[in-house]
């Protein structure tokens, strides 16, 4: 009886690894980011761009002074006259009300009609409020005159402008400006790969155009729950433009944020670890 040969056990089938998702995205601040408007005057109406004091990414701290409009000396000047008129009209008020004193004694001791009194008091009193006008007046002016410039609101990074000198500003703005201490990536999934991406999954950046050297990490911190048209063009002309894609958000680890503060809107390619 011929003997049965061994059987060979079925080799294991070791699991392949899950290959990493690519994405391509931009660089953007994580933190505030600001549109900087003109101020409004007469009716509706905004002055011109006199100066423009920066320059895109250049770095501002928070109250410094980043453009001027052409309405500054029309306001000094109107400043200058108020208080020139406030301080005629305090030494008049002064004077009188020391021959009002006298006024009063000489009419008590019959001197003077009480007509006459009555007559200097009432002059006294329109003094009074010529006084209390023109000081009202230089608050509304002290606030126009604040608007003459446009300050920072935010230390932070100045991202785009709008507006150049000689302009009226329109509907965008002067400028835009980001709190660029905190960096991220905003990345563009396709919809087909989101669901191997995941919050808190570890990703790697580099750049598409070779705007920096080497690789960012960071982490996902946010992937939006809506799906949406690809906004971040590749610059492959073949690139599918109506893709669906699914916006994923990458806070860059503190040291590589700080090598990439002053690029915003750099084109990134992500890959996310599974």
């Amino acid at each position: 009886m011929p003997k049965a040969r061994p059987t060979r056990p079925a080799p294991v089938q070791r699991p392949q690894a899950p290959e990493p998702v690519a994405a391509l995205g931009k660089l953007e601040p994580a933190g505030d980011i600001r549109v900087l408007a003109a101020p409004i005057i007469g009716i509706g109406g905004s002055p011109r761009l006199k100066e423009l004091l920066v320059e895109e990414g250049q770095r501002v701290s928070a109250g410094s002074v980043l453009a001027r409009f052409d309405n500054g000396p029309s306001q000094r000047a109107e400043h200058t006259l108020l208080m020139v008129r406030i301080s005629n009209l305090e030494r008049r008020l002064a004077l009188d009300s020391r021959e009002i004193e006298r006024y009063r004694r000489l009419t008590a001791a019959g001197a003077y009609a009480v007509d006459e009194l009555d007559r200097r008091e009432q002059t006294h009193l329109l003094l009074q409020g010529q006084l209390q006008e023109a000081r009202a007046q230089l608050v509304r002016v002290d606030s126009d005159l604040v608007n003459t410039e446009l300050k920072s609101p935010i230390n932070g990074t100045v991202l785009r402008i709008h507006s150049r000198v000689g302009e009226r500003p329109g509907d965008k703005g002067i400028l835009e400006i980001g709190d660029s201490d905190r960096m991220e990536a905003m990345v563009e999934v396709y919809e087909s790969d989101i669901n191997r991406v995941r919050v808190g999954a570890r990703a790697s950046l580099s750049s598409e155009n070779g705007g920096f050297s080497g690789n960012l990490s960071g982490v996902v911190s946010r992937i939006s729950p809506q799906v949406r048209q690809r906004d971040v063009l590749s610059t492959d002309p073949t690139g599918d433009a109506d893709a669906r894609v699914v916006e994923v958000r990458v806070r860059l680890d503190p040291s590589d944020a700080q090598k990439v503060e002053a690029l915003t809107g750099l084109k990134v390619i992500a890959r996310f670890q599974p």
